[in-house]
């Protein structure tokens, strides 16, 4: 059992669309339950070793709280959750970015990533 299905769903969407210029970000962070305590090598083959994962993973971040990454602060002003809500209430919250640099659409840390192919192929058009 995968323990973590959003990797295979986000790795699937790489791959189908990554030729048409869609590629997907991996952001860890610490601040879930302390699912990603590693390094960032550690993380890094972590999941690619167990998730197949190829997609680029970046540097481990905060994504809440006065330490938040900058890149975050900025989602999460663009694109906000549940009720209004800035903050990210849990791994794998994704973000859909156009080509334009505009956030298009925030999808929530439950929100299955095929959920993201309708409006990933609507980015992709314009």
């Amino acid at each position: 059992m995968r323990l973590h299905p959003q990797f295979d769903g986000l790795e699937k969407l790489y791959q189908q669309y990554k030729d048409q210029g869609f590629t997907v970000l991996g952001f860890p962070c610490n601040q879930f339950g302390n699912q990603d305590p590693g390094s960032n090598d550690e993380i890094a083959e972590f999941c690619q070793v167990n998730y197949g994962v190829t997609f680029p993973m970046m540097a481990k971040i905060d994504v809440n709280g006065s330490d938040a990454d900058p890149v975050y602060k900025w989602l999460t002003s663009q694109a906000k959750g549940f009720l209004g809500s800035k903050s990210i209430k849990w791994n794998f919250t994704k973000f859909l970015v156009g080509r334009d640099g505009e956030v298009l659409e925030r999808f929530g840390s439950q929100d299955e990533p095929a959920k993201m192919a309708s409006a990933i192929e609507a980015a992709l058009q314009d």
